[in-house]
C-alpha cells in the first residue's frame, strides 16, 4: 500500500466513514443465528464516539475474509489490507480480520458453499464462472460491452457504471438472496479485458484456429466469431497453459495478468476500441455468508461501510496493476497495441447480437442498453466535475501514471452514496 493510500485511509477512519468499502464476515463463533442483525446500529458517517457507543457491549469477534489476491505481496493485496485496516480501526479492535490469500480455503467454484457453511465469512468471488447459477450476473457482465476503455478514467467510469447497474438490479440481488448470500459489492471490475497471445497479429486470419481461454459466455461467442476455439479455465491455470502452448491466447485483464506473470510468456497484447470492447468487464463480487448475517447490526454496518474506501482502493489497484502490467510486458520484450480494425468491428457486431439476446430474454429487465448508457453518462459527468483526467494511453502508461495524481476517494464517495448506501443494513 502506498503512503498516500495509508494517509487517505487513516483520514477516512478518523472522520468516521466518509470513506468506506470491501468486506468481512465472522468465522468461528462470531455470532449466533438468533442475534444476527440485533442490537443498536449507528448512522452512516457517524463520529467515532457514536460507533464506540454502539459496540460498547458487544463481544469481540474474529472474521475470515478470503481475498482475491494470490499473495499479500501482489498489487491487488491492497484491497484485502485496506479492508482489514478499516474494519479493525473502525471497530476499535473488537472485530479482527483474518485475511486468507490465494483461495486457500475454497476455490472459486466452492465459495458459495463455503460462505453458507461458515468456512469463510466474506469472500471475493467470481460469479462470472458460473453463468447457470448467476444468469443475471452473466447478463450484466455482457452489457458492459461499449463501456469506456482507457487506462484510468475509463476504468473508473466503467466500474462505477457496473456498480450502479448491479445495485439497481432486483434480479441479481434476488438471486443472491435465494442462495443465502449478502452482496457487499454485487459486482466489481478488475479492469477491461484485452487479448493476450503468444504470437503476434490481430487480424481475423491471425485469430483463425487459435485456442483462446475465455472467462465468460460472451467471450465464448466472441472467440467463435473470430474463428478461434474457446477454452474455459480458471485464470490461476492460464500461465501454465500459455507456457506449454495448451492455449494460444487468453482474454484477460491486465491486473491479474501482471500478478500471475502471464505477460512474461504471452507478449502480444491488444485492446479494442470502447465501442467494440471485449465483454465481461465485471468479473467479481464481494459476498458475505452466514457469518456476516449472524453478526450484531453495528458490526454489519462497519463491514458494509468499509465498501466505500474499498471501491477507491479497487480503482487504484486497477490503475496500478495496469501500469505495472504494461511495464512487465515491455520489460519482457512484448508490446501492447490497438486491435486491427476489422477484428475490432467483428467483436462489436457480436456484442450487438449478445445484447439483443439479453434484451429479448428479459433476464435483467428491459432497455438494458439504455440503462447502461445512462449510467455511463452519469459517472462520466461526475468524473468531469471532480476534474479526473488522464495524460496518456496504454502504450506509455508507465511514463505518465502516478496514483497520487488521482482523487479516488472523492469519486468512490459519490459512487457509494448513490448506489450502495440505500442497501446499508439497518
Amino acid at each position: 500500500m502506498t503512503s498516500a493510500r495509508k494517509h487517505r485511509l487513516s483520514a477516512a477512519v478518523a472522520v468516521a466513514a466518509t470513506t468506506s468499502l470491501l468486506i468481512s464476515g465472522c468465522a468461528g463463533g462470531a455470532g449466533s443465528a438468533d442475534e444476527g442483525g440485533s442490537g443498536e446500529g449507528y448512522e452512516f458517517g457517524a463520529p467515532q464516539e457514536e460507533v464506540d457507543a454502539a459496540i460498547a457491549d458487544l463481544d469481540p469477534v474474529e472474521i475470515t475474509y478470503q481475498a482475491g489476491a494470490q499473495s499479500p505481496n501482489s498489487v491487488s493485496a491492497m484491497n484485502g489490507n485496506q479492508f482489514k485496516e478499516y474494519v479493525e480501526e473502525r471497530s476499535g479492535g473488537k472485530v479482527t480480520v483474518d485475511v486468507v490469500w490465494g483461495q486457500a480455503i475454497a476455490g472459486y467454484a466452492e465459495i458459495v458453499d463455503a460462505l453458507g457453511d461458515g468456512r469463510i465469512d466474506v469472500s471475493y468471488a467470481l460469479p462470472i464462472y458460473e453463468p447457470a447459477k448467476f444468469p443475471e450476473f452473466d447478463a450484466l457482465t455482457t452489457a458492459t460491452a461499449g463501456m469506456p476503455n482507457s487506462p484510468v478514467l475509463g476504468e473508473m467510469i466503467g466500474n462505477a457504471a457496473v456498480m450502479d447497474n448491479a445495485w439497481n438490479s432486483e434480479e441479481l440481488l434476488g438471486t443472491y438472496e435465494e442462495l443465502g448470500l449478502t452482496p457487499l459489492t454485487p459486482m466489481i471490475s478488475t479492469g477491461s479485458y484485452v487479448s493476450v497471445c503468444g504470437d503476434d497479429g490481430t487480424t481475423l486470419d491471425d485469430y483463425q484456429g487459435r485456442q483462446i481461454r475465455v472467462a465468460s459466455v460472451a467471450h465464448e461467442a466472441q472467440v467463435q466469431e473470430l474463428g478461434g476455439s474457446p477454452v474455459s479455465m480458471e485464470y490461476v491455470e492460464v500461465f501454465e497453459a500459455l507456457q506449454r502452448g495448451t492455449v494460444d491466447c487468453t482474454f484477460a485483464q491486465m491486473l491479474p495478468s501482471e500478478e500471475t506473470g502471464l505477460l512474461e510468456v504471452a507478449k502480444n497484447v491488444s485492446y479494442t476500441t470502447a465501442e467494440n470492447s471485449l465483454s465481461g468487464r465485471s468479473a467479481g463480487a464481494n459476498l458475505a455468508g452466514v457469518g456476516y448475517q449472524n453478526l450484531p447490526l453495528a458490526y454489519q454496518q462497519i463491514i458494509f461501510d468499509s465498501q466505500m474506501s474499498g471501491f477507491a482502493a479497487s480503482n487504484e489497484v486497477i490503475s496500478e496493476g495496469t501500469s505495472r502490467g504494461v511495464q512487465q510486458l515491455l520489460d519482457a520484450g512484448g508490446e501492447i497495441t490497438q486491435m486491427e480494425e476489422e477484428t475490432d468491428e467483428r467483436i462489436g457486431q457480436t456484442n450487438d447480437e449478445l445484447l439483443a439476446e439479453i434484451e429479448d430474454s428479459g433476464v435483467i429487465g428491459s432497455d438494458v442498453t439504455g440503462r447502461t448508457d445512462e449510467a455511463i453518462d452519469k459517472w462520466t459527468q461526475v468524473a468531469e466535475e471532480l476534474g479526473i483526467t488522464e495524460e496518456g494511453d496504454f502504450e506509455n502508461m508507465p511514463e505518465w501514471f502516478n496514483a497520487d495524481d488521482y482523487d479516488y476517494d472523492a469519486f468512490a464517495e459519490r459512487v457509494f452514496e448513490e448506489t450502495a448506501l440505500p442497501h446499508r443494513p439497518s
